[in-house]
């Protein structure tokens, strides 16, 4: 490192456009005939001074605002695309995703698919994205913060000359009487006007709000913040946002506790408005729709199991009840971190169906099977050495060119391929059963599945959440909005006065908000003899002004 040492004798690091100790203009100032850049007092940045390891290369790319600004565009394109077409958790699961894009949205779909954006937000790449942003901002944070925050610390109250002639507000007064008597008026004024004023040989330094500087460095903090909370949603046992349907009677496992717990639906209750139990408001929209239409209420009578003992695969597990609950909409069932939503339902979903095995020509009636829709048998004896075998189950019965197919796994339109095997017929006859069909490939059974009759239950559809990232989030937008206040309602103001003989300079600096900077001046030094100082940037076009009068002239 090639240090810079100034005439005040203060050793600069290598790159440093101003002493960060009196201000002076080292050999590094470019701009000579210009008003000084304050943005970062002229401090030494890594970035511009360092550019020969790969360490410096990668340093200098993300310490770029336009970098920064490039990712944060490219994250909102994608962001944008993803939100195109549903994401994968939101798309019908009994159908592969790499199907369903295509059928449902074609070649739009498929490369909506190939490309990535199904699963957008837990991508690697989007990751990566997220990632780059996050170094991206500790980057050119430090690079800026580091430099900034050491040259206000080292500043000293005087001044060198050529600095506050370059400052935007400067002026100077010729006293006749004593400076220093005038110094120690101004003084008094800067006071009153909350500033904090340091002396130094006669010279004063006062300054105030020098924390609104911190402020973008503060945002950036919260940013950062919140984008590790972001992050670690995808981490296990962070983050669960999974939707389970539970059948009445039935126990499930919850998704996203790896095991842990189990959720019996006791019963589910469905209730809607009608015009006698409702107010004489609601009686006209009720009437227009039905009474059966409005659903007042839905909830789902659940009992929450924990596993004992360790997971073991295929083994029924030991489960004690933990909690009982009525999940109704707004008032879930809570433990552990864990939240169960109600927030959809499936009324009269088929439970199982019965079947008589009857022969054709004299309807003789040779007994009735009864086939568990979700686990069915494959095979079911009757009397007199008959049975039935079940050869396929369609769930959801499609016919896809011409072939028998299921469209999900969901029994909505239950269809089976029976074999019918009796003493007459040992090798079986095959017919193809479904609502209101009754199919024979080759037409000449003697024996024929009627349908007999049907059982019936309600679904209960709970959203499942955990999210321990909340905190996190909540404290990296605080510290984002404090920063926001900080740098938004306060500025970053000072003002030099320093006394060469009966001569006194002025010069005043702030962040923004100039005409509060002058204001501030003008009162603090209403009991002095000593002149206002000029806006030298308002001032130069005053005379630009002049002088196209005169041309004009």
């Amino acid at each position: 490192m090639n240090d810079i040492k100034c005439e005040c004798g203060h050793l600069n690091p290598e790159g440093t456009i101003l002493c960060e100790a009196c201000g002076k203009p080292t050999e590094n100032d470019q701009n000579k005939e210009k008003l000084l850049d304050m943005r970062y007092e002229g401090s030494a940045r890594r970035s511009q001074t360092y550019n020969k390891t790969i360490i410096d290369k990668v340093w200098n790319f993300f310490s770029s605002v336009k970098v920064g600004i490039w990712i944060i565009f490219i994250i909102l394109v994608a962001s944008s695309i993803g939100t195109i077409f549903p994401q994968q958790d939101y798309i019908n699961q009994a159908i592969p995703p790499q199907i369903y894009y295509e059928q449902e949205y074609g070649f739009a779909g498929k490369m909506y698919y190939t490309l990535g954006f199904h699963n957008l937000y837990g991508s690697w790449w989007y990751m990566l994205m997220i990632a780059a942003l996050g170094i991206s901002l500790v980057i050119a944070s430090l690079d800026r913060f580091i430099p900034l925050h050491k040259s206000l610390k080292t500043q000293r109250v005087t001044r060198h000359e050529s600095f506050m002639k370059r400052q935007r507000v400067y002026g100077t007064t010729l006293v006749h009487g004593d400076a220093d008597a005038e110094i120690e008026k101004a003084k008094q004024g800067l006071l009153k006007r909350k500033f904090r004023v340091r002396e130094e040989d006669g010279n004063i330094l006062a300054e105030k709000n020098r924390f609104s500087r911190w402020g973008p460095y503060v945002n950036h903090i919260g940013i950062i913040i919140f984008l590790i909370g972001a992050m670690l949603r995808f981490f296990p046992g962070m983050y669960v946002d999974e939707v389970v349907w539970v059948r009445e009677g039935e126990t499930r496992l919850v998704p996203g506790t790896g095991g842990q717990y189990y959720l019996k639906n006791d019963g589910f209750i469905f209730e809607t408005y009608n015009s006698e139990s409702s107010d004489e408001i609601f009686n006209a929209a009720i009437s227009r729709v039905g009474e059966d239409a409005i659903a007042s209420n839905f909830q789902t009578n659940a009992v929450l199991y924990e596993r004992q003992g360790e997971f073991i695969v295929g083994a029924e597990p030991e489960l004690e009840e933990v909690k009982e609950h009525a999940i109704q909409v707004n008032q879930p069932l809570k433990h552990d971190n864990f939240a169960f939503y109600q927030v959809d339902y499936k009324l009269n979903e088929f439970k199982s169906m019965s079947f008589n095995l009857e022969n054709k020509e004299s309807g003789d009636n040779f007994g009735t099977i009864k086939v568990d829709l979700l686990n069915p048998e494959s095979s079911y004896d009757l009397e007199d050495g008959r049975s039935i075998e079940l050869v396929n189950y369609f769930p959801d019965f499609t016919l896809e060119n011409g072939e028998p197919a299921t469209k999900t796994r969901v029994p909505n339109n239950p269809a089976f391929v029976f074999r019918m095997i009796t003493p007459e017929t040992p090798e079986g006859e095959i017919a193809l059963v479904a609502i209101r069909q009754n199919i024979e490939p080759n037409g000449t059974n003697e024996n024929k599945m009627t349908f007999a009759g049907f059982e019936t239950r309600n679904v209960s559809g709970l959203t499942v959440r955990k999210d321990l990232t909340l905190w996190i989030l909540g404290l990296g937008g605080t510290i984002f909005m404090i920063g926001v206040i900080q740098g938004m309602y306060w500025n970053h103001r000072r003002v030099w006065v320093r006394k060469e003989g009966n001569e006194i300079l002025v010069a005043g600096h702030t962040n923004k908000n100039w005409f509060g900077l002058k204001n501030e001046i003008n009162k603090a030094f209403e009991q002095t003899s000593i002149s206002i100082p000029v806006d030298q940037v308002e001032a130069e076009k005053e005379q630009e002004k002049d002088r196209e009068k005169k041309e004009e002239v």
